[in-house]
C-alpha cells in the first residue's frame, strides 16, 4: 500500500465552496457589480463566469474529477458565456438551460444498456452504500438478478428528476431572462436566474432523486434480508449520521 496515498486521502470538495463559486458570487457580481459605474457590463459578465469555470477547471486539473455531469456543467457555463459575449437572442439561454439536464436524463437511460450505467455513479456507489456487504448478501440469497430490475426502475426515476429539472429550467429562464445579451439588464436577469435556480429548480428535482434513492434502499433491504438500514450504508455515511 502506498503510504502517501493512505496518509493523504483525496480531499472532498466543500459543498459550501461549490455553492459560493457556482451560485452566490456570480449572482452578486451579475446583479450588483456589472453596472457601468462598477465593473461594467462585459467585464462583470466575464468575471462572474470566471468563478464557476475556475472551480470546474480546478476539479478537472487538480482534483482529477472528470465526470460526465461535471463536463456537461462546464459546457453549460461555457455556452452561457458564448451567448452573452456574442449577444445571441436571449431565447437561447432558455434552450441551453433546458438542454443540459435533458442530455443528462437521456445519458442516464442510455447508459443502462452499456457496461457502465450512470445509476451506479449517482446512487449505487460506495460513498452511500456498503457495496461489498450488499453484494455478498445478494450472492448468498441469489437475488442479484432482482437487483438489476430494481436498478432499472431507479434509473428511470433518476432520469425523471433530470427531466423535471429540464422543464423547470426552460420555464424559469424564459420568464426571467428577456433582455438582450450584452446589456446591464441582461446581466441582472442572469444573476437573478442564477440566484433562484437552486430553490426553484434544484429542490424539486432533488426530491425526485431522493424518491429513487429510498426506492432502491427499500428494495435492497428486501433483497439482502436486512431489517436494519444502517447495515447497508457505507462506513463514511454511518459516521456522518452519528
Amino acid at each position: 500500500m502506498n503510504p502517501t496515498t493512505e496518509n493523504n486521502p483525496k480531499k472532498k470538495e466543500s459543498p459550501l465552496l461549490s455553492i459560493l463559486f457556482s451560485i452566490v458570487i456570480p449572482a452578486v457580481i451579475l446583479s450588483k457589480f456589472s453596472k457601468p459605474e462598477y465593473l461594467g457590463v462585459l467585464p462583470g459578465f466575464l468575471i462572474a463566469l470566471a468563478f464557476p469555470i475556475g472551480l470546474a477547471l480546478y476539479n478537472f486539473l487538480i482534483r482529477k474529477e472528470v465526470g460526465f455531469i461535471a463536463v456537461l456543467g462546464f459546457v453549460s457555463i461555457f455556452l452561457t458565456g458564448i451567448i452573452g459575449v456574442f449577444e445571441f437572442d436571449p431565447k437561447w439561454i432558455a434552450v441551453k438551460e433546458a438542454a443540459v439536464p435533458l442530455l443528462i436524463a437521456i445519458a442516464v437511460v442510455v447508459s443502462l444498456y452499456t457496461p457502465y450505467p450512470l445509476i451506479r455513479k449517482l446512487i449505487y456507489n460506495d460513498t452511500l452504500l456498503d457495496l461489498p456487504f450488499i453484494e455478498q448478501r445478494l450472492d448468498e440469497r441469489g437475488t442479484r438478478d432482482s437487483l438489476e430490475k430494481a436498478m432499472r426502475t431507479a434509473t428511470w426515476l433518476v432520469a425523471l428528476s433530470f427531466l423535471v429539472s429540464s422543464i423547470l429550467n426552460y420555464v424559469v429562464a424564459k420568464i426571467v431572462v428577456t433582455a438582450t445579451p450584452g446589456t446591464e439588464l441582461f446581466n441582472e436577469q442572469l444573476g437573478k436566474l442564477t440566484a433562484i435556480s437552486y430553490p426553484v429548480i434544484a429542490l424539486p428535482s432533488t426530491l425526485v432523486m431522493l424518491v429513487a434513492l429510498f426506492y432502491l434502499l427499500r428494495k435492497l433491504k428486501t433483497l439482502t434480508g436486512e431489517t436494519d438500514l444502517d447495515n447497508l450504508l457505507s462506513a463514511e455515511l454511518k459516521e456522518k449520521s452519528k
